[in-house]
């Protein structure tokens, strides 16, 4: 099946193929069809399965048919847990809206950052991402108004209410219009999830998906603990000495992309990046050129990175831990595809292990961190 299949325009799905998804996982089979007709749709499905696209795809098609005034009147709000998902969501807006036929403004708002440049820029505004905490602040400083909501999208519910966000979202939910479409998602079904459903009045269709897109039983996974001084050459190290021919490896900034790919090449090592800050046409000519096997390396961020599907993907190497331990298993499930097996690779700081046992824990696996003190890296 395609996405076109599934209800979505040839512009939209032009976009998502470019972004490397060849083909709708189930939870996106099963709700966006139920999205675009307007229905209340809360979708159940693990992590790894791309229930961020179940909404993102279907909100920018509605959006950009509609009527557009610039004002303060937001027409989708997108409640999540977290700052770097609240990122990670504005993102994959940006990352889809090249073959659109207008722009639909998006915004992520959190704490932890000044509010006043959020403030301004929520002028004209259409599709507002935001943690519990900051979005009450801007309310109660009349930044925005939903008057005019049509959409809300409560993702990983599950977790707004077991995080402590009761209270608050309490009290958004008593300032959402009752008329709208409401759109939940969660990695399970429980009676937090059932409290939210009562709180906003609806009987939503229930799409439930059980199966991990994922297997993490599939992956060989690996994780060296090094100095950040060391972190470079022993990268170089393990290409050259495990004689790796096709590796996928992802970092946390495109700075970081491109000075890795610079420094790799500079040691005759053929590599190149893709991340949002290239043109389309450059991320299409470098997936490509990697799919092929015409480059060795290819670096990627983690929104471009998870669209990335190569089947017999040898391996995958973390230069830099993922905040989430969702994104690692998002990175890691790049290999080990297709019944295949796959090495995943992790290099570990001082700074990263306690993170790292924290990834660990979620995914209920654990990889033992191998010491390279004795590893020569002269010359490399």
């Amino acid at each position: 099946m395609s996405f076109e299949q599934l209800g979505l325009s040839p512009y939209i799905a032009k976009s998502i193929s470019k972004l490397g998804f060849l083909k709708p996982f189930e939870i996106q089979e099963q709700t966006i069809p139920h999205i675009l007709k307007g229905k209340d749709v809360m979708g159940i499905a693990k992590t790894g399965s791309g229930k961020t696209l179940c909404f993102v795809a279907p909100l920018l098609q509605k959006m950009q048919h509609a009527s557009y005034e610039k004002s303060r009147a937001i027409k989708a709000l997108i409640l999540v847990p977290t700052r770097e998902l609240a990122v990670q969501i504005e993102e994959t807006f940006v990352g889809l809206q090249d073959a659109l036929r207008r722009e639909v403004k998006t915004q992520a708002v959190y704490g932890g950052t000044s509010i006043n440049p959020q403030m301004k820029n929520l002028y004209g505004t259409e599709i507002l991402i935001a943690t519990p905490g900051r979005l009450l602040d801007l309310l109660d400083h009349n930044a925005f108004s939903m008057d005019q909501l049509e959409y809300l999208v409560i993702d990983e519910a599950d977790k707004m209410f077991q995080l402590g966000f009761g209270e608050e979202m309490e009290r958004i939910l008593k300032v959402v219009p009752a008329k709208k479409q409401s759109i939940l998602f969660s990695a399970t079904l429980n009676e937090k999830v059932d409290e939210i459903k009562a709180t906003l009045k609806i009987n939503p269709i229930v799409v439930e998906v059980k199966k991990q897109d994922i297997d993490i039983e599939a992956i060989e996974q690996v994780a060296y603990h090094v100095t950040a001084e060391n972190k470079g050459p022993f990268l170089r190290y393990l290409i050259k000495t495990e004689n790796i021919q096709q590796v996928l490896i992802f970092v946390s900034s495109t700075r970081t992309a491109d000075n890795l790919v610079e420094k790799l090449k500079k040691n005759n090592i053929d590599a190149l990046a893709v991340h949002s800050k290239k043109s389309q046409g450059a991320r299409m000519d470098n997936l490509e050129d990697f799919k092929l096997g015409d480059v060795q390396v290819l670096v990627a961020t983690d929104l471009i990175g998870r669209g990335i599907h190569i089947e017999g993907l040898p391996y995958v190497i973390n230069y830099e831990l993922p905040r989430s331990p969702l994104d690692y298993v998002h990175r890691i499930g790049r290999t080990g595809r297709a019944n295949q097996t796959g090495k995943a690779i992790s290099l570990i700081t001082e700074e990263d292990l306690h993170h790292f046992k924290v990834i660990q824990k979620k995914m209920g696996k654990k990889v033992e961190v191998e010491s390279t003190e004795e590893v020569n890296l002269h010359g490399y």
